[in-house]
């Protein structure tokens, strides 16, 4: 046991790394949704931040509009992209408020609006051309005529208020075949066949880039999308002269200048930090400011894995030091037992991205309800095999060690808990491979780890960065197991160790 206790201490201290090195919290944090458009946007107000000399982070690719808005009213970002459209028919759905009210309205909520930035990226319909004009369909009416389409919307769009449930009651549309797909994903799905309609942004560089027609909106059902910035009205007075400038940036934005900048990011590859640098030097003349030297592929593994590690150790952890002593409650007190097993598979049964998200109204955005959502995710496994080891003891020796007067608490210590160590630490092992790969989604709720290049990759069309997530995971699950198999030899009783091979 002593040969472990030196790994043991380096693991956990390679695992609290990122805490230990955390730095101070920022002065402004920005916020931005899972799409292009809205990460250059988000990562222009955050330059324009630190050229006002504030230290800024941006948060990117959050997740949808519903969770930016609570991350906004709750405080955890301070300002981020959005559209009047989405402001009405989603946020304030139901409600009736003109787009002239909407400053009005966020007022309600401690929230301000900046003037629109010039630009309507309004929503529509899309299909290839070729298959658009094969068939005859210039506007979304005409699609009423072709059952047979299979439609593909992002995620977001099939539930939202001014998305497909409504328009199919607005057009009387029959197609049946109806799915939700990553937005960025859709577009493969377009030019694959797989898919013949999808939603688009009306000013996506890819319209141009795969050749598509757009659908008319021939009875006027989309809303104007104008984008503004949403922020929080404390930043009044915390940074008033960051607030003038981002005010300020109201009709700078053509959507002919925004299809282009959509452009440079996502066909042409140019980092989004240089495209929004690139567009305040053109529009406002502010010059870039001077940066670190861009992270290596090198630094940026090590700085993935130290995140990676921290929601996995710390979550597994946790986990351990609960679960243990509910298995073996589990197992002592039958009639409780059920009752624990029965809650912790019902949490093991919520989608672990739907569990995430439940974690944000109690602990904002970042790694703490990520690492809370693991941890809850990884009791089951561990719950289960202690109390599935314990029972599951031959009654005989159970009886020998009652007859040699051991106390209860000893025969656990001495003898059920060594006799059950092997099913323990398989669920153990279990669990931590399971964190490894369930803690790339805390990417969408801006606890970073392998999975932050992983959704970068696929907004990008970028395999190799994609690789640079999926591939550390899978190795870092594969070294979690072979590490357990190395605890099992040395914790498990010699008489009760499978052979060698």
């Amino acid at each position: 046991m002593k040969k472990m206790r030196r790994p043991a201490f380096l693991a956990l201290l390679l695992m609290l790394t990122p805490a230990a090195l955390a730095q101070s919290p920022p002065d402004l944090v920005v916020g931005s949704k899972k799409f292009t458009e809205n990460v250059l946007l988000a990562e222009i107000a955050a330059q324009l931040a630190r050229h006002t000399g504030f230290e800024a982070e941006h948060r990117s690719e959050l997740g949808g509009t519903r969770l930016l808005w609570n991350a906004l009213r709750s405080g955890d970002i301070d300002v981020y992209p959005e559209y009047t459209g989405t402001l009405l028919q989603e946020i304030f759905a139901g409600e009736p408020i003109e787009e002239a009210k909407l400053p009005e309205a966020l007022a309600a909520y401690g929230l301000r609006m900046t003037g629109p930035l010039g630009f309507n990226n309004t929503y529509a319909l899309g299909m290839r051309e070729e298959r658009a004009a094969a068939r005859g369909i210039s506007t979304i009416s005409d699609l009423r005529e072709h059952p047979d389409l299979h439609f593909g919307f992002s995620n977001e769009f099939m539930d939202r208020g001014d998305g497909w449930p409504a328009l199919r009651e607005c057009y009387r549309l029959p197609q049946t075949d109806v799915r939700g797909v990553d937005h960025d994903l859709a577009y493969r799905g377009l030019e694959a066949g797989s898919i013949d309609v999808i939603d688009l942004y009306s000013t996506d560089a890819e319209i141009a880039y795969y050749g598509l027609r757009t659908l008319e909106d021939d009875r006027s059902f989309f809303p104007d999308y104008h984008a503004v910035y949403l922020y929080r009205a404390d930043l009044e007075a915390r940074a008033p002269a960051f607030v003038r400038v981002l005010r300020g940036m109201a009709g700078t934005v053509s959507a002919e200048t925004m299809t282009r900048l959509n452009a440079l990011a996502k066909i042409e590859r140019v980092p989004e930090t240089q495209v929004a640098a690139g567009f305040l030097r053109e529009a406002l003349g502010l010059e870039a400011l001077p940066t670190d030297a861009p992270e290596t592929w090198s630094e940026r593994l090590w700085k993935r894995t130290r995140e990676h590690l921290f929601l996995v150790g710390v979550s597994l952890l946790a986990a351990i030091l609960f679960a243990l002593p509910l298995g073996v409650g589990a197992a002592k007190h039958p009639r409780v037992g059920q009752v624990i097993l029965a809650v912790v598979g019902a949490i093991y049964t919520v989608p672990s991205l739907a569990l995430l998200v439940f974690m944000i109204p109690l602990f904002g955005i970042g790694g703490t309800p990520a690492v809370v959502a693991l941890f809850l995710y990884s009791l089951l496994p561990i719950v289960r095999n202690t109390h599935a080891g314990l029972i599951d003891l031959p009654r005989p020796l159970i009886e020998s060690a009652e007859a040699l007067g051991l106390t209860p608490w000893t025969r656990l210590r001495s003898i059920e808990i060594p006799l059950a160590a092997r099913p323990i630490l398989a669920g153990i092992k279990t669990a931590a491979v399971i964190n490894v790969g369930t803690a790339t989604l805390g990417a969408l709720i801006g606890a970073g780890g392998y999975g932050q290049p992983i959704l970068t990759g696929i907004r990008l069309d970028d395999m190799g960065l994609i690789l640079e997530g999926a591939v550390p995971a899978a190795a870092l699950a594969l070294l979690a197991q072979g590490l357990f198999e190395v605890a099992e030899r040395r914790l498990v009783p010699k008489g009760l160790r499978l052979p060698d091979a």
